[in-house]
């Protein structure tokens, strides 16, 4: 279809037309596309996409994806926003499927996708799209976010990814001064991250059977498999409204989406090896949410049921990511940490205590699994 056409929003997952593509910009060629996936984030849009008007230098267009959104916010960035490429969703795609719906319209030799509960400072996509044509292995590039209501506060610098996939804000309350240089990381931030639109083709995009949740870890995986290196950029700098919730499903998502991500990233006699180590993973997060969120431990039995009865279409996008393969998984083992950030969950002394439980037998079982995985 030609770009100067009106463009229809689909379905992502079945390809179906769902609404009406508003706010189209010029038809040339664009440096970068940055893709907003909104669901009800109407009090947030204009700081957000204020802060994109200033500062950048290359060529971009601003792609909204709305989630059929019931607080009026497609028809508010429609009336006051006609620059921005608006794409409405009849349905709530969640995230991944809508990232991928917004990426389908972009027109951008580069993708940034961004939280619509953000505010970038000026020069950020210049930062994160100058690592990637500077280092041909990069693959993706995530920026310093920093807490909103606390703007020289960290709320992560790139994500660190446990041995057991469980991935968590690298820096987490440090002072914006502790993160100066690029660095390589285990995973990128989905509030904030730029990748090359055709590795991102390559990839087959987000992962739309995870809803929310683990979907950037999942990716970044899935980049790492392929032979690329995620970078955090600091000279990138974005504000995040960011609170640690659980909202009702939260467990079920995270820790359904984590199990598949481990099952179709690792070859079977490399999950068997890793098994002490999940194994204990289970003991962990079991733990902290009988401690911390009682409410919410039915979900993680849900998450096992549909894994184990949805098995065929794990089977099948297994295959899909193997086909990614460059890296062998001993190399991916040697990346990951033993270490969790505990204290990310508050208090003082069940931290503690954690650290001094789980780091050395963490440490023992990574070990281990990389002294025998020799594929």
């Amino acid at each position: 279809m030609p770009a100067s056409e009106p463009l229809p929003a689909v379905d992502a997952s079945t390809g179906t037309r769902t609404g009406t593509l508003a706010g189209t910009v010029p038809d040339q060629a664009r440096r970068a596309s940055i893709i907003i996936v909104n669901y009800n984030g109407r009090a947030y849009l204009d700081a957000c996409l204020d802060s994109l008007r200033e500062g950048e230098k290359l060529s971009y267009e601003v792609i909204l994806v709305d989630n059929a959104s019931g607080d009026g916010s497609a028809e508010h960035v429609a009336a006051r926003y006609p620059q921005v490429r608006l794409i409405r969703s009849e349905t709530n795609l969640g995230f991944g499927a809508g990232n991928n719906l917004g990426a389908r319209w972009a027109r951008g030799e580069y993708l940034a996708f961004l939280n619509p509960d953000t505010e970038v400072e000026p020069g950020w996509l210049e930062a994160l799209i100058a690592a990637l044509e500077q280092d041909p292995q990069a693959g993706l590039t995530t920026a310093l976010v920093l807490l909103m209501d606390e703007p020289d506060g960290v709320n992560t610098c790139g994500n660190d990814m446990h041995v057991t996939g469980l991935t968590l804000c690298r820096g987490m309350g440090a002072h914006r001064d502790a993160f100066s240089k690029t660095v390589e990381v285990g995973a990128v931030s989905g509030a904030v991250f730029a990748i090359r639109r055709e590795l991102f083709e390559a990839l087959g995009g987000f992962d739309e059977s995870f809803f929310l949740y683990v979907e950037d870890s999942d990716l970044s995986l899935r980049a790492r498999l392929a032979g690329y290196r995620l970078l955090a950029v600091p000279g990138a700098v974005i504000y995040h409204d960011y609170r640690l919730q659980f909202g009702p499903q939260k467990a079920f998502y995270q820790e359904r989406n984590r199990t598949v991500m481990l099952l179709k990233v690792f070859h079977w006699r490399t999950l068997l090896i890793l098994a002490p180590a999940l194994a204990l993973g289970e003991v962990v997060t079991w733990g902290f949410l009988l401690l911390r969120e009682r409410r919410q431990w039915a979900q993680k039995l849900r998450a096992y049921g549909w894994i184990m009865k949805h098995w065929d279409r794990i089977l099948v996008s297994r295959r899909r990511t193997q086909a990614l393969r460059r890296v062998r998984d001993r190399d991916l083992i040697h990346s990951l940490t033993h270490r969790l950030d505990y204290e990310q969950t508050g208090g003082v002394m069940a931290p503690r205590l954690a650290h001094a439980l789980f780091d050395p037998l963490f440490w023992l079982f990574q070990r281990l699994a990389w002294v025998l995985v020799r594929w």
